[in-house]
């Protein structure tokens, strides 16, 4: 499924590879930067009740999209916080700290694209790995320049979902 600029890429439905995380959630990986010529990557997160989806960091070089498809999500957009429901969207630009998760009490699923696109599949196998209790956080942190996620300071974030 590899791409030039000048060809599509089509992903079947249920041809997508499926990471899974604990209590229902899974990455859904749908296009890295090596299908689509670099133009972009895209995956879709599933999370079960008030799970988190990404502690804070930005990406150097990328713009993220979040579509809210279904349920309700909270996002720390830099210091403020955002409740979207489904249908609504979410433009990080770059160097923004941000994180998200599902809103307390409600699971959530979200399309996430990513552009320009950068090989991060590697990362989203790394996470499911690490949620399960596999392979320690501390192993992703040498890669932050690899997958151009740059972690920031949480304290805030974890007040803000109160699990601190």
């Amino acid at each position: 499924m590899t791409a030039t600029r000048s060809q599509a890429i089509v992903v079947p439905a249920g041809a997508a590879e499926i990471v899974d995380l604990p209590a229902g959630g899974a990455f859904t990986l749908l296009a890295d930067a090596s299908h689509t010529a670099g133009a972009l990557g895209a995956n879709r997160l599933t999370l079960g009740k008030g799970r988190d989806g990404a502690r804070p960091h930005f990406h150097a070089l990328s713009t993220e999209l979040f579509y809210v498809l279904a349920g309700e999500m909270e996002f720390l957009l830099g210091h403020e916080k955002a409740t979207v429901s489904a249908g609504g969207l979410v433009v990080v630009p770059p160097r923004l700290p941000h994180a998200f998760g599902a809103a307390p009490g409600a699971e959530a699923a979200v399309l996430a694209v990513l552009t320009p696109g950068v090989e991060r599949f590697g990362y989203f196998r790394r996470l499911g790995r690490i949620q399960h209790g596999l392979e320690s956080f501390d192993g992703l942190l040498p890669e932050q320049d690899r997958y151009d996620v740059h972690f920031v300071d949480g304290d805030g974030w974890q007040s803000m979902r109160g699990t601190r």
